[in-house]
């Protein structure tokens, strides 16, 4: 293993775990070069069991033998990086969640037939840009049966590096691509009904029969303040309301997919 002691912020091949912003690191033109930060032993280790590769390891000292001991074995003789804890936390910008970074390799991504071959259900996100919710809807769809998980371009990226953590890992789990098109003729093609989560005057109750009879079902979810488009709405097979009490209109995006994937669940 290649360890390496650090003692200035400016030593060569920090800058990813410093410098180099998200946009940077996700390489746009490029995404397959690209690279992602997962944080905290535990993610760390569904992103390697997974089989996502690691590129560098930022670790505080006390985990080399700690916390990261079995991480440091398993990938094999890239750079691990440590110093002290107000060191690393001076270089990043935040006190480092368990001590330890990774940079990782992203991969090429997927076309959509091939992430939703098997499914029957799955969630599609439409614009929604917190990663906090982002990685909240990854966490809830791997724990409660989705099968795959479809991102329209306006969707913020899942392996942000807040995203990845919010969803400890759950990101790696579960099959997910962009999709890009017309969200539901794509879906269509490939033998979705699709049901819009919104409020509107036809909205059905997310417990109707109707939707757990459907054999594939993809489920819309937008963003929290504006929702879905009208377009999207007026296109979906369905469209579906949680029933809610004391007069709530709405909940959380985050919450309503964790409520939805769990009603709809095969």
């Amino acid at each position: 293993m290649a360890i390496i002691e650090i003692s200035s912020l400016k030593e060569e091949g920090l800058e990813v775990f410093s410098t180099l912003t998200e946009a940077q690191l996700r390489m746009e033109l490029e995404p397959e070069k690209g690279l992602f930060i997962a944080e905290s032993p535990k993610v760390i280790r569904v992103a390697l069991d997974a089989g996502w590769q690691p590129t560098a390891l930022l670790c505080e000292r006390k985990h080399i033998e700690g916390d990261a001991r079995d991480i440091v074995e398993r990938v094999g003789d890239i750079p691990i990086y440590t110093g002290s804890r107000e060191l690393l936390a001076q270089l990043t910008g935040y006190t480092l969640t368990r001590g330890v970074l990774c940079a990782m390799r992203r991969k090429v991504m997927p076309n959509v037939a091939e992430v939703v071959k098997e499914a029957h259900r799955i969630v599609v996100i439409e614009a929604v840009t917190d990663t906090t919710n982002i990685g909240a809807i990854f966490r809830s769809a791997a724990a409660l049966g989705i099968d795959a998980v479809l991102l329209t371009r306006d969707t913020c990226d899942p392996l942000n590096r807040r995203a990845v953590r919010v969803s400890m890992g759950s990101v790696f789990l579960v099959p997910w691509t962009w999709l890009d098109g017309p969200i539901t003729s794509t879906l269509h093609e490939y033998g979705f009904h699709t049901a819009a989560m919104a409020l509107s005057n036809n909205s059905i109750s997310l417990d109707d029969a109707r939707l757990k009879e459907e054999e594939r079902l993809a489920v819309i979810m937008g963003t929290e303040g504006d929702g879905l488009p009208q377009q999207t709405i007026t296109q979906a097979d369905y469209t579906v309301k949680i029933p809610m009490a004391h007069h709530v209109d709405s909940l959380n995006v985050a919450a309503a997919a964790a409520v939805a994937f769990w009603e709809l669940r095969r």
